[in-house]
């Protein structure tokens, strides 16, 4: 049986799956984009799906491949198969695809529509979803992208199947994130239950995306643990190993909720929850920092979106689902931030 086609009872698609089709279909040329881990098991599935004939855009996989160079190979296979702005890029992968994809198609011919087919739990739940796109540039995660809608984010279950224990918990610290910010019951999402939160984490989003789209205001809050989480990964990725997304994210979580205790009276039962969980959101990977790493990582937020005036601007929490935007830091209290968070990570 075809897994992906036939799996209505599992599909969780938000909105027109028939409109999808029909853009599918009324395309001028199809374009799948994917990586060669995702290729290897659905990307001859996907394609029979679809229905007519597409073309193939593989690229190796991992964060260090979302780059200009590798956008500007998308691009020019558009080229060459005289792509017009009534062709279709369906992105199939994780956040990588999803991010590098959707900036690929925003700014060909100003701007062609695109489809995410997210294959990941992370992108499922947060990357694939809300019009962010873009490519890491000078070292530094999504320093260039656009906002850019896809006409439709499919969702299915059965991509999961194949992903490995490490990816499923990256996508989890994700999906806990939305406990943290908007709805505390997403807290109790683990490793065993966490598919029955799938769709509520999506919604949260779209709820949040809908009212500020550009990140003016309210949109700040999906920022939680991102900033110095973005930094951290950064700097990973200059490692012989790095980390993943939802992992430096919830290394990034853990700090703000240090600064959340010291700077909005967070109840501390808070973070001692979360450094009780800790250990297995990190269960995977193998990757250490000590206090030498905290001036590298620091070198990173300066590049950090979200400053204003050249100080860098936090999300933090008064109560859980009580954030608070734009709270300003004293470089110091970021310093110790880290060293907590570092040494949490070296006990785990």
């Amino acid at each position: 049986m075809d897994s992906f086609q036939n799996d209505e009872k599992n599909r969780l698609n938000r909105g027109g799956f028939f409109g999808f089709q029909k853009a599918v279909a009324e395309a001028s040329q199809v374009f799948v984009l994917t990586d060669e881990n995702v290729a290897m098991f659905w990307l001859p599935e996907v394609e029979h799906w679809l229905g007519r004939h597409v073309v193939d855009i593989v690229i190796k996989p991992g964060e260090k491949y979302k780059t200009l160079q590798t956008i500007q190979r998308v691009w020019n296979v558009m080229m060459r198969h005289h792509a017009d702005r009534q062709a279709l890029l369906v992105n199939l992968g994780g956040g990588v695809i999803t991010d590098l994809g959707g900036f690929a198609a925003s700014c060909y011919q100003r701007g062609i529509r695109f489809v995410n087919i997210p294959t990941t739990l992370l992108a499922m739940v947060d990357a694939a979803i809300g019009g962010k796109t873009g490519i890491d540039f000078g070292g530094c995660k999504n320093q260039i992208g656009t906002f850019a809608e896809p006409i439709e984010v499919i969702i299915n279950p059965v991509f999961l199947s194949t992903l490995p224990e490490r990816e499923i918990l990256s996508g989890l610290v994700e999906m806990l994130k939305y406990g943290y910010i908007s709805r505390p019951e997403m807290l109790e999402a683990n490793r065993d239950n966490f598919q029955d939160y799938v769709l509520m984490a999506g919604d949260v989003k779209r709820e949040i995306v809908s009212r500020d789209f550009r990140e003016q205001g309210l949109r700040k809050v999906l920022n939680f643990g991102h900033t110095l989480g973005h930094a951290i990964e950064s700097h990973s990725l200059t490692q012989s190993s790095s980390l993943l997304h939802g992992e430096a994210v919830a290394l990034g979580m853990g700090a703000a909720l240090w600064l959340s205790v010291q700077c909005c009276h967070l109840d501390e039962k808070v973070l001692i929850d979360f450094e009780k969980r800790l250990p297995e959101l990190l269960l995977e990977t193998q990757i250490s920092f000590d206090e030498a790493d905290i001036e590298p990582v620091m070198k990173y937020l300066a590049h950090d979106k979200k400053n204003k005036g050249g100080k860098v601007q936090f999300v933090l929490l008064e109560a859980l689902a009580k954030p608070v935007l734009d709270v300003e830091v004293a470089p110091e209290m970021m310093r110790q931030a880290l060293a907590y968070i570092f040494n949490k990570l070296q006990n785990r």
